[in-house]
């Protein structure tokens, strides 16, 4: 119990090296997984047998029957996490999170909830493995570096905060746009991006109708130049890449990435200039 309250040598002297960039999206690291699982029976006690029917079910496969020792259920959640396809690792890991539920356990001398501890324990594991996910309400999530993080934050609690909910909807449709999986609606987040932006544009300008191309011709101190020239073209970039995608023209999740970001903080300032 002494150790449990005190956790390890390196945890209590903050002796971590840096976390590696968010680079890996469409991969599960083989550590990774089976890290995943140690949590889940170490930190929240979760049984060989409850972890086999959360594989099972997720991955669509028949208990084997000839499994009943702990050992051997073991073995076999272990088989089936190494073996399945990268993005069955993170609806595991989700479906996981959703057994857990409420349940209450004992974790460095407090009683917390199973759930919050596992989602914890997985964004350490995420971050250590430079893997660009972020599990948020038993969801996975697009995670970006500090800064983006940041901007991101910062927006949405303004937009929340100030009742900009059209707004603060845009910019979370955006994310989950981004955190598609297998593969991300990339112009689905731009357009989302931006239309959080025009909302925001709209409001502040009490003009409901028009466009944020117009409202930028209308409104010459809406940005500080030349800020407000690069907002018209990345306005363009998005009606490009967003709302009017052109055949063979399929924008990267980075370029998504970037303009959901951009959007963020110029909706954050506009909040903020106008509030």
């Amino acid at each position: 119990m002494a150790n449990e309250r005190r956790g390890s040598f390196s945890r209590r002297n903050n002796l971590r090296p840096a976390n590696p960039p968010a680079t890996i999206w469409d991969d599960a690291p083989s550590d990774f997984r089976h890290a995943v699982l140690q949590v889940a029976v170490n930190d929240c006690g979760t049984g060989p047998d409850d972890l086999r029917d959360v594989l099972c079910k997720v991955l669509r496969k028949r208990p084997n029957p000839n499994n009943w020792s702990p050992s051997n259920i073991w073995d076999e959640v272990q088989g089936l996490m190494e073996k399945c396809e990268w993005y069955c690792v993170y609806d595991i890991i989700e479906a996981i999170h959703e057994k857990l539920g409420r349940n209450a356990h004992s974790f460095r001398g407090n009683m917390v909830r199973a759930a919050d501890t596992f989602t914890a324990q997985v964004n350490e594991l995420l971050a250590e493995f430079g893997i660009a996910w972020k599990l948020v309400d038993g969801l996975f999530q697009a995670r970006g570096e500090e800064s983006f993080e940041a901007i991101l934050k910062a927006a949405t609690e303004a937009l929340d905060g100030l009742g900009k909910a059209t707004a603060h909807a845009e910019l979370a449709e955006a994310v989950l746009d981004i955190s598609r999986r297998p593969d991300p609606d990339c112009s689905g987040a731009i357009q989302h991006a931006m239309a959080a932006l025009e909302c925001v544009a709209r409001d502040v300008t009490s003009d409901p109708k028009a466009t944020l191309g117009s409202l930028l011709k209308q409104n010459k101190d809406l940005f500080p130049k030349p800020v407000d020239t690069a907002v018209d073209k990345l306005w363009g970039f998005a009606s490009e890449n967003g709302r009017h995608l052109a055949e063979g023209r399929d924008p990267s999740r980075e370029e998504a990435m970037l303009v959901v970001g951009i959007a963020a903080s110029l909706s954050n300032y506009l909040v903020h200039k106008f509030a």
